[in-house]
């Protein structure tokens, strides 16, 4: 029995009943919540990952995927939703979860991609520094907050994990596959087109000298 706590938020009924089942067959302990406000009361140091909907009765789950990222940074955060506009996939995605799967799925699926997930948690370094700097960038891990030149910079979540990736390796080269892998996790195969946009999004915040662009590669944080 593995005994990793999941989250499960989801509003129908018959959905929520199945994948409890599966769930808790292959060894989860797994709270479920029918509600978005519900499921961030849940919400807890014990939890690894968490399974969310996007059709929720009372908050809608990418304002939920946004309050739970903010709560627990390190948790992970599998979207399950009907929608499958592509809208709605980066919206998820830029909200702070690590995948995005569409409505009707396969549990063998499912399950494949939560083992991955808790894979990637624990393979974490254990002594990662709660601060890095270069620049005069300043990023703060755990307070999850980022400064630039002394003053405090506002970020959505994935600009704050690609910026910190990019800081964390600042003079290398960061290819583009990487940052997917990392950032918008391997399971993301779509067009990379958001993370351009995302880097245009610092440059506006950081100056455009602060990210070189390495065509055909990726991008560089200049020291």
């Amino acid at each position: 029995m593995s005994e990793t706590g999941l989250l499960l938020i989801e509003d129908d009924e018959a959905v929520a009943a199945a994948l409890q089942r599966v769930l808790t067959g292959n060894g989860y302990l797994v709270s479920r919540a029918a509600t978005g406000s519900e499921g961030l009361a849940l919400l807890s140091p014990a939890t690894r990952v968490v399974i969310l909907d996007l059709g929720l009765p009372d908050i809608d789950g990418i304002e939920v995927c946004r309050r739970v990222r903010q709560a627990q940074p390190l948790v992970g955060i599998m979207i399950v939703s009907a929608r499958d506009r592509e809208l709605d996939v980066v919206s998820g995605l830029d909200a702070g979860a690590d995948d995005y799967l569409m409505k009707p799925f396969k549990l063998a699926e499912l399950m494949a991609r939560i083992r991955a997930r808790l894979r990637r948690v624990a393979a974490a370094p254990p002594a990662e520094p709660a601060r890095i700097e270069a620049a005069g960038v300043t990023i703060d891990l755990d307070a999850h907050r980022a400064w630039a030149g002394g003053a405090e910079i506002t970020l959505r979540p994935k600009e704050f994990a690609l910026l910190a990736l990019l800081v964390a390796n600042a003079g290398r080269a960061v290819t583009r596959d990487r940052i997917m892998a990392e950032v918008w996790d391997t399971a993301w195969l779509g067009s990379t087109k958001t993370l351009d946009t995302h880097v245009l999004s610092l440059r506006q915040k950081l100056g455009v000298e602060a990210i070189t662009t390495l065509r055909g590669v990726g991008y560089r944080f200049e020291a």
